[in-house]
């Protein structure tokens, strides 16, 4: 059985820790070029490393120091991925930031930082690489959501407010570019356990698990080009009972 991501060129936004990069690992070892971007460089190069160390034989990763807010950031990187690995294939926008507390004490800058972040920062990779996408007749755009968009909570405005407008930027996209061979997905994701909010607890072994959501990443860009599971919701299977 052929490897369908053998070879194809992946950018990979927040790649560099938690659910970004178990995507990038997933992508990498099943023969995908990858490139990922993040805002620390010490973060950067400490994934470079174990990418390169796991990557399938043949398999490239650049890293691009990068805050997807800058457009012109974003332009950059997406033109230096397709010159130095001839194209681009698969865009998954997982570059996120969250600010929780009651919205009368969030501060303006605080609230411009979550929807730049999670929304024009998603939407400035998406016009940088739809062109890119289209040169090679097709390609997959997978946005990371999360279950926030549809349940919004208490304490949660901004990024619950910013994570529904990710499912409609998504909803959008997909109808626009289909009938050109690329197809728009995004995963909305319970509770995982990473460092998003602080620290990743062991106590909360119950939580997903990024490769959980890499894994989704990777059945999705591997559907034949005729199916297109435009959202997938994932949830913890066994939450502590309440």
């Amino acid at each position: 059985m052929s490897n369908a991501l053998e070879g194809k060129v992946a950018i990979v936004t927040g790649g560099s820790r938690g659910i970004g990069f178990a995507i990038a690992a997933a992508l990498i070892t099943r023969g995908a070029h990858v490139a990922i971007t993040g805002i620390k460089k010490d973060h950067l190069e400490k994934a470079e490393a174990e990418l390169a160390r796991i990557a399938t034989a043949g398999a490239r990763v650049l890293i691009f120091a990068a805050d997807v807010r800058d457009q012109l950031a974003v332009q950059s990187l997406v033109e230096e991925t397709a010159r130095r690995q001839g194209g681009i294939d698969i865009l998954v926008n997982n570059a996120g930031v969250g600010w929780f507390g009651n919205l009368d004490t969030q501060a303006h800058d605080d609230w411009r930082r979550v929807f730049d972040t999670n929304v024009t920062g998603m939407f400035n990779c998406c016009k940088a690489a739809i062109p890119h996408l289209r040169r090679r007749g097709g390609g997959y755009i997978v946005n990371i959501s999360s279950l926030a968009g549809s349940n919004p909570f208490a304490g949660g405005a901004s990024y619950c407010a910013s994570k529904a407008a990710v499912d409609a930027l998504s909803e959008a996209l997909m109808q626009e570019v289909r009938h050109d061979g690329i197809r728009v997905s995004y995963i909305k994701p319970g509770s995982v356990n990473t460092d998003f909010m602080g620290t990743a607890d062991p106590a909360n072994e119950w939580k997903l698990r990024p490769e959980d959501v890499a894994q989704v990443v990777v059945d999705l860009v591997s559907h034949h080009s005729r199916s297109l599971p435009s959202r997938v919701e994932m949830r913890p299977s066994r939450p502590p009972k309440k």
